[in-house]
């Protein structure tokens, strides 16, 4: 087995940042009116800037496959071309289209070389399963290097035009035309982006290095219903019944293709599975969590902030404070980029020494799974 190291790491945000009283302008009010959710969403969140693959007039500017293919480019140099990748892995709950895969799009737009190619489904995790598939393919030495991403472009779902059908539907109906905080709530929370990370069987000559030490992941899909979901209805009995099963009409009267989430089965489970699952983690690989350096938990709000402390403490978990980093509340919920920006954003922070430990938690609330990664500077 090769040691794996991750030498490179680069992001894209597209356009300028926006901030919490610009987004509804660019967004768009549903039905004409101002909503209700988004003040005390982005209360509870603390996001204060986050960016849109659109301007601000709402138009479109970037693809996902484009946000990919951007943050892909800035690997390259003289050193490490385009032609250098041996394995393309991309992971996004926000593909451009059902089919062909994410991966196959954005290889498409390198127009580099034949070379193998992995999409990873799902939400936040996504990112996580992608750069995991490129860890095992280059521990195991069925490739010298590996580019994996984590991306969304969650933006287009939000805009207003993507619910007026379902307001006008209520209307007709003489019922009050609100849409489902299931769905409102989601539009203040999550943002555009992407984010790409070189793996190879080789650590940089010059600079830092982190060395992938393990990663893990758990599901606990065989116990709990789903939370968050699009592309569907939840029924009373928890089941989801999929867009193929609607008619096209309905498709826009109830909003099939929206993002949605539970939000009482997320405040229910989210955090207690989350630290359930770490413990597990810090058993098997017989880690001492207080001897984190760094903690980078993806948050999709700071209200879990606390609660994830909090609980993490009552587990025994001795994860110093100190160690916490996150970058929430300047770029935005990112789903399954987030944890890139975040471990982008501390590699050329100047803070790193060699020997430092650092951990990736990553939760994702379709239907309850967890990732972690455990990474030492080198």
């Amino acid at each position: 087995m090769k040691d794996v190291y991750i030498t490179r790491i680069s992001k894209f945000l597209p356009n300028k940042p926006i901030n919490n009283d610009e987004m509804e302008s660019i967004l768009g009010q549903i039905n004409g009116k101002p909503s209700r959710a988004k003040r005390i969403v982005l209360r509870n969140n603390g996001i204060k800037e986050r960016y849109y693959a659109m301007n601000s007039q709402g138009e479109i500017t970037h693809s996902n496959a484009e946000l990919t293919q951007e943050a892909i480019t800035k690997l390259f140099d003289n050193s490490f071309t385009q032609n250098s990748m041996e394995l393309l892995c991309c992971g996004t709950s926000s593909p451009d289209q059902l089919l062909p895969s994410h991966a196959s799009m954005v290889h498409g737009l390198l127009a580099n070389k034949n070379l193998e190619i992995n999409s990873a489904s799902g939400i936040c995790c996504a990112g996580m399963s992608s750069l995991k598939f490129g860890f095992l393919s280059v521990k195991s030495g069925n490739s010298n290097n590996a580019v994996c991403t984590g991306s969304e472009r969650s933006s287009t779902r939000m805009q207003a035009n993507m619910f007026n059908e379902e307001a006008k539907s209520l209307s007709s109906l003489e019922d009050q035309p609100i849409i489902a905080f299931k769905k409102d709530f989601l539009r203040w929370m999550l943002s555009d982006g992407a984010g790409a990370i070189l793996l190879e069987n080789k650590k940089n000559e010059t600079g830092i290095s982190l060395k992938v030490d393990w990663m893990e992941a758990y599901s606990y899909a065989h116990e709990l219903e789903t939370c968050m979901y699009s592309g569907g209805e939840k029924l009373a009995n928890g089941s989801i019944k999929p867009w193929t099963e609607y008619t096209s009409k309905e498709w826009l009267e109830k909003s099939i293709f929206s993002v949605k989430q539970d939000v009482k089965i997320l405040e229910k489970h989210v955090i207690n599975k989350g630290v359930e699952s770490m413990d597990l983690v810090f058993k098997k690989h017989d880690k001492d969590p207080s001897d984190i350096d760094y903690f980078l938990p993806h948050l999709s709000s700071n209200y879990f902030a606390e609660k994830l402390k909090t609980s993490i403490k009552e587990k025994g978990l001795q994860i110093p404070e100190s160690s916490w980093f996150t970058n929430l509340d300047r770029v935005g919920n990112v789903g399954s980029a987030s944890i890139y920006l975040m471990l982008e954003e501390l590699m050329y922070s100047g803070k790193l020494k060699k020997g430092d430990k650092i951990m990736l938690s990553v939760p994702e609330s379709g239907r309850f799974s967890y990732a972690y990664a455990h990474l030492t500077v080198c």
